[in-house]
């Protein structure tokens, strides 16, 4: 296995605005060969983690897949003079918050609800494959929304149920920037509660009426997180894709492949097809054809 963060890259698509990128990287593996969360499902997608810098202050908004990531990304910020780091995670799940430990001595901010979601699986993320042990969990908790600022920079988080139920996403009003971690996806949204899916079109509508001109999202294409992320349209591929999943797993339907079956966004550009999201679209028609036979 290569060091984990070998294949790690440094992205600034924004003043002041790093993205910390790793994976989608063909016969590449960082833990094991053997079936793993880090290498089947965050590193063969595509992740990155971010951080908003300015005055000698930093907010990390997730410590990505493992904590040499995490150290790799506290070396880089305290290499542009970051004197004092936050850290606040977008939800619960292992490929954001595997990183915490290199923040132990950092406030941690996180909706309660992850917090909760946390501490109701502490065990099994603790002895998951790789394990995140100990698992750090989160020093300060909101509900909702919370405003927060990073030097100069005007930063507010907000609670958005989508993906997970504690989706928690940062919004910089004054650059119209949406750092959306789980929410929306290049090319398709994972989805991880089925029964919660009208929930979840409900809230990307809700989503897209803020004055959003660019958007990074935890899992993309590198090039394009690199040239300054996706617009609102991203979205609304998201949601469409569940709109049709929903209506198709109800009707019984035959369901196509990812390549058709979301080829509208595609050929608009609104998406950039990756073929290992077809293992995603996959998984995520078996979970829609079970909640509706199980509703």
């Amino acid at each position: 296995m290569p060091d984990m963060t070998s294949t790690l890259t440094i992205l600034q698509p924004y003043p002041g605005i790093f993205a910390y990128y790793d994976g989608r990287i063909a016969g590449t593996r960082l833990h094991s060969e053997g079936p793993n969360w880090l290498d089947d499902g965050a590193y063969a997608l595509g992740v990155a983690s971010y951080a908003i810098v300015d005055g000698g202050e930093a907010l990390v908004y997730d410590t990505h897949i493992s904590v040499p990531h995490a150290e790799a990304i506290r070396t880089h910020l305290e290499s542009l003079d970051v004197t004092s780091i936050r850290v606040v995670l977008s939800h619960w799940h292992k490929d954001h918050v595997a990183g915490n430990a290199a923040f132990a001595d950092c406030e941690i901010i996180a909706l309660a609800l992850t917090a909760e979601r946390l501490a109701e699986n502490r065990e099994k993320i603790e002895t998951a494959t790789p394990p995140i042990h100990p698992l750090v969990m989160p020093t300060r908790t909101f509900e909702g929304r919370l405003v927060l600022k990073v030097g100069q920079r005007t930063v507010e988080l907000h609670h958005f149920a989508i993906h997970s139920a504690d989706g928690n996403v940062l919004w910089l009003p004054e650059e119209k920037l949406l750092l959306a971690g789980d929410t929306v996806e290049d090319c398709a949204t994972f989805i991880s509660e089925a029964e919660h899916v009208a929930t979840h079109i409900d809230e990307l509508k809700r989503m897209r009426l803020l004055p959003i001109a660019h958007i990074l999202p935890s899992h993309g294409d590198r090039d394009r997180i690199a040239a300054g992320g996706y617009d609102g349209t991203l979205i609304d591929a998201n949601r469409s894709y569940l709109e049709r999943l929903q209506t198709a797993a109800a009707d019984r339907a035959q369901i196509s492949a990812l390549k058709d079956f979301a080829a509208v966004e595609i050929a608009a550009g609104s998406i950039l097809y990756f073929a290992p999201y077809e293992d995603v679209h996959d998984s995520n028609v078996a979970r829609m054809r079970a909640a509706a036979k199980a509703g």
